[in-house]
């Protein structure tokens, strides 16, 4: 997706050998154009799995993407799993660990039981994809409800990292946007 390489080497920066920063368009604040142009390229991409039934990601980075991506779905509700156990939230929900790599902890994610259904198909979108803890505990968290894991759309890959083969093994279908090959000293090099 040209546009979003040209927006990350314009306005995104790398911070070590490691971190892009998109904050001022992707997760922080949001470029509305471009998140709705990702929306497009999402259904495009998966357009042949038919009808979903809901999109699927983690709070709290890909909620905003999820949602503009929702209506080129049909306007299908988009689920995201919560971290923090609030008093508000059914206690009854499907539940599993996942590891982040920004963040370098383990914690636990949930999705209330009535929000993914048994036969459903599900499409999880996020921002980045680097080892795959967060897109392996969303699909533990579809096989918990017997729902039909479509697909997987990451808006940005790290393939330098082992996320998307992690992901292939596990026989999940991957639709990265923007696939960054490397970091080397603040250069972003992308490998699609």
């Amino acid at each position: 997706m040209e546009l979003l390489k040209k927006k990350i080497l314009d306005e995104g920066a790398a911070k070590g050998s490691d971190i892009i920063q998109v904050g001022s368009f992707l997760n922080h604040q949001l470029d509305i154009d471009l998140l709705n142009e990702i929306g497009k390229e999402f259904a495009e991409r998966f357009k042949d799995v038919g009808k979903i039934d809901k999109i699927l990601t983690i709070e709290s980075s890909g909620i905003a993407i999820a949602s503009i991506a929702s209506q080129y779905f049909g306007n299908v509700p988009v689920v995201f799993a919560k971290k923090v156990m609030s008093s508000n939230m059914d206690t009854d929900v499907y539940e599993t660990t996942v590891y982040s790599y920004t963040k370098g902890i383990e914690y636990s994610v949930r999705v209330n039981k009535k929000y993914i259904n048994k036969g459903e198909k599900v499409i999880v979108i996020d921002d980045f994809l680097a080892k795959g803890g967060a897109v392996m505990g969303l699909k533990d968290i579809v096989d918990q409800a017997e729902a039909e894991l479509m697909g997987v759309g990451i808006v940005i890959a790290k393939a330098y990292q082992e996320g998307k083969p992690i992901l292939e093994a596990n026989n999940i279908r991957v639709e990265t946007l923007v696939s960054v090959e490397a970091i080397n000293d603040g250069v972003i090099t992308f490998s699609e």
